[in-house]
């Protein structure tokens, strides 16, 4: 007989160590029960007690299809029954694998070479990482291995990639950074800009301190540099004017490669189809994830540039074969499902209904909170943004941390039927909607999210909490 309901969140409790949980309370039931996703449509989830939930996130900005495409569930179910897996070393392959593969190096940006598939855009960057490093003993610069990445900048969990984040609560109490692995600062002006600085002239600091940086480490000793096209969830921001044109000169200055972290970018969110084609970056690697399947199953990749596979070519009779790979490197299921989910990308021109409804929703959301009291800043590109909160706007004066301004909105969001997320770094409601979204569900979010904004400002003034 099939457990009920109470008996499911007792289990789970029992036994799941949930990725961003306060393991005690959670376990100790003082957290309340999980909540258990039953059903999905469209851009809703609903749970198992009926509640339905505007999903203003995309899961974890990946459902960039919208859920209950039951295209995808046949074309895995399709590829299960004739072939569920086969591994990828040794240069064997599916039919599916080679499809994806030639697709991905032909619709990427840049000079793109080869894919190599991992299962998350954790590993990905662990991917990314290893080619650097194995890229510049090949051509005889073994000591060009530091990796530059941003502080705000999110790459993942794991080790190297989790030390690629620039955040130190990834790395409190896990060892984290690694020694390899140092940060520049953040593509953010409202919090680092100068007085009187425009967009342009803080996009030159950045780059000249990004330039300072590398002469210090010394250039033969820093091999790449990444970095999200947009920060996500270091703040949904992105970057301001002549950013990447002024980073990028810099990198090739000092011959550092560039590898785009297009997890949350890639595949349309920006209204582009890569972030990299929205900014005008030429990268060298790119990584992708979550929209490769809009997360129907996992699956990434590490797309290689034609620079960097040259080097590994040239260098494969000395050293011989590639050694790196994972079990389910280039899984069936993943490919067939990356496949079928771009097929429906380019079918009904997703990018474009993030550029087009995206617009909408950049209006509605200067339009609603841009002028309230307690917003700092309203940001963002086509389908994804977020609302900054202050205690003080002219001044640019936070709150008091314990007051938890960002996530008590985000509560009062989520009780009244809308997933947005309260971001780290701030006091910041987060949006980053299925890709499907049509301006009327727009209209239906960010009325949601308003009511929550002042059902809590009217908290704050009614208890007077502040700073």
């Amino acid at each position: 007989m099939k457990p009920d309901i109470a008996t499911i969140a007792e289990m789970d409790r029992r036994s799941v160590l949930h990725p961003f949980t306060q393991a005690k309370e959670f376990s100790e039931g003082r957290a309340g029960d999980p909540t258990i996703v039953d059903t999905a449509d469209g851009i809703y989830i609903q749970d198992a007690h009926g509640n339905r939930l505007l999903d203003g996130f995309a899961g974890l900005y990946c459902v960039n299809i919208g859920y209950g495409r039951t295209e995808v569930a046949e074309a895995i179910s399709r590829q299960a029954h004739r072939l569920a897996f086969y591994h990828s070393y040794a240069a064997h392959t599916t039919e599916e694998l080679a499809i994806l593969s030639d697709r991905l190096v032909k619709m990427a940006p840049g000079r793109m070479s080869k894919v190599f598939y991992g299962m998350s855009g954790s590993d990905a960057n662990e991917t990314q990482a290893k080619l650097v490093w194995y890229y510049n003993n090949l051509r005889g610069k073994p000591k060009k291995k530091k990796i530059i990445s941003r502080e705000r900048g999110y790459h993942g969990c794991s080790v190297v990639s989790g030390s690629m984040t620039g955040m130190s609560f990834y790395h409190d109490h896990m060892d984290l950074p690694l020694a390899r692995i140092i940060h520049t600062g953040a593509p953010h002006q409202y919090w680092h800009g100068h007085e009187g600085e425009s967009e342009l002239d803080f996009s030159r600091r950045r780059a000249a301190e990004l330039d300072a940086l590398i002469e210090r480490e010394g250039a033969d000793t820093v091999g790449a540099f990444i970095g999200e096209p947009v920060l996500g969830t270091g703040g949904i921001t992105p970057p301001p004017e002549g950013y990447w044109e002024a980073i990028q000169a810099v990198l090739r200055k000092h011959d550092v490669l560039l590898i785009a972290d297009e997890v949350i970018t890639g595949f349309g969110r920006t209204g582009s189809m890569f972030g990299c084609d929205h900014y005008g970056i030429e990268p060298d690697l790119i990584t992708v994830a979550k929209g490769l399947t809009s997360a129907y199953v996992p699956l990434s990749a590490a797309i290689v540039g034609e620079k960097v596979f040259e080097v590994l070519k040239d260098g494969a009779d000395r050293v011989g074969s590639f050694s790196h790979g994972y079990t389910y490197s280039g899984h069936p299921l993943g490919a067939a499902a990356a496949n079928a989910v771009l097929d429906i990308v380019e079918r009904e021109d997703l990018p474009g209904n993030a550029r087009v409804v995206g617009a909408y929703f950049q209006d509605r959301l200067k339009r609603a909170f841009a002028q309230l009291p307690i917003v700092g800043e309203v940001r963002g590109v086509g389908l994804m943004g977020a609302v900054e909160f202050v205690a003080d706007r002219e001044r640019k004066l936070r709150f008091d941390p314990s007051l938890k301004v960002g996530a008590r909105i985000s509560q009062a969001a989520r009780d009244r039927g809308l997933i947005a997320r309260a971001m780290p770094q701030g006091d910041i409601l987060g949006f980053s909607p299925p890709l499907v979204i049509t301006e009327a569900e727009v209209d239906e979010m960010v009325s949601i999210a308003e009511t929550a904004v002042r059902v809590v400002m009217d908290e704050l003034a009614g208890s007077r909490q502040r700073i």
